[in-house]
């Protein structure tokens, strides 16, 4: 009895019910079920990655060794197999967890909330919205960085460890470029914030949930294109005898004919047909492209358009919460 009635007389002391502490466990228990989630995707995504690294890069080497050395062509049994299943799932599971977050924050972590009213049960409660906001914020994103910068480092020290000469694991291919690098880690954050707005916008779940899919999945291509012309081009040039002289694993952009003039034209597709080629004034063919020492500056231009991105969706959330709420 005595527990009870401390307990309902605590508001008469004229402190919050809640501070910073309490609104972070307070996100924690609600969303424990997903907490458990993500440590389970962070700890099994940490043993296959170490496990690749050791044991299977090994055991993949050794066959590659023993049935593909100094061939042109060869059919490799399981243990190139099952690392190649493991690493490019490891990529790919990275690739895709902007969009996995943005689903979640538009539709549990917000908009169900604001759908219904838990939100405002909390506000009334002495939490204000801008703090109920900020730690619904604050909180996934430090799980969320603190497991993509574990998954991340794993998976570019496996990628550097253990370059086997297969094209699939090469430095540029899509899942294994997205993973290997600081993008990865801030492209979540992009979708818990572009959730998050989803939600306080339409306050209610699954539309929430699915705008803020598209949108994460809109921006985060539009900020790996943009950042490819943000980082300038090498340039391979070739000549008619040539043709294109485009470098071996790179990543490709712009490719077309030269004229006399050194305008870039787009291929008439001659071949060696000289009278073509004459009337179309072509005398040779370049091939943009970005080297591998363009990793990083590539990863940190990205990286700092979907931080930017982030930030300015957060921002409009405040906003919009502001103006919504007494």
């Amino acid at each position: 009895m005595t527990t009870a009635l401390s307990a309902a007389t605590a508001p008469a002391t004229g402190r919050p019910p809640r501070g910073p502490r309490g609104l972070t466990w307070t996100v924690l228990r609600l969303h424990r079920s997903t907490l458990i989630v993500w440590a389970v995707v962070v700890l099994s995504g940490a043993a296959v990655l170490l496990w690749a690294y050791g044991p299977g890069a090994h055991a993949a080497q050794a066959e590659w060794d023993r049935v593909c050395a100094g061939r042109e062509a060869c059919v490799w049994g399981d243990p190139i197999y099952d690392f190649d299943r493991v690493f490019r799932a490891a990529g790919s599971g990275l690739t895709w967890l902007p969009a996995l977050v943005a689903a979640w924050a538009g539709g549990a972590l917000v908009g169900r909330e604001l759908e219904n009213g838990t939100a405002r049960l909390a506000w009334t409660q002495g939490v204000t919205p801008t703090r109920w906001l900020a730690a619904k914020l604050t909180v996934p994103a430090v799980l969320l960085t603190a497991g993509t910068t574990v998954l991340v480092l794993l998976h570019h020290l496996v990628s550097d460890a253990h370059p086997l000469p297969l094209g699939r694991w090469s430095w540029y291919t899509e899942d294994n470029f997205q993973a290997n690098g600081t993008a990865a880690i801030a492209a979540p954050l992009l979708g818990l914030a572009l959730g998050a707005l989803a939600g306080l916008l339409l306050r209610r779940a699954l539309p929430a949930l699915a705008v803020a899919l598209v949108a994460t999945e809109a921006l985060g291509a539009f900020a790996t294109a943009a950042s490819r012309d943000l980082v300038p081009w090498e340039t391979a040039v070739g000549t008619l005898k040539t043709g294109y002289r485009t470098p071996a694993h790179v990543i490709t952009g712009d490719q077309g004919a030269l004229t006399a003039t050194g305008a870039r034209v787009p291929d008439p597709l001659c071949v060696d047909d000289t009278q073509c080629l004459a009337a179309h004034k072509i005398v040779g063919y370049y091939t943009d492209y970005h080297p591998a020492a363009h990793f990083w500056p590539l990863h940190l231009v990205e990286t700092g358009l979907l931080l930017g991105a982030a930030a300015l969706a957060t921002a409009t959330a405040f906003w919009l919460l502001r103006r919504r709420t007494p």
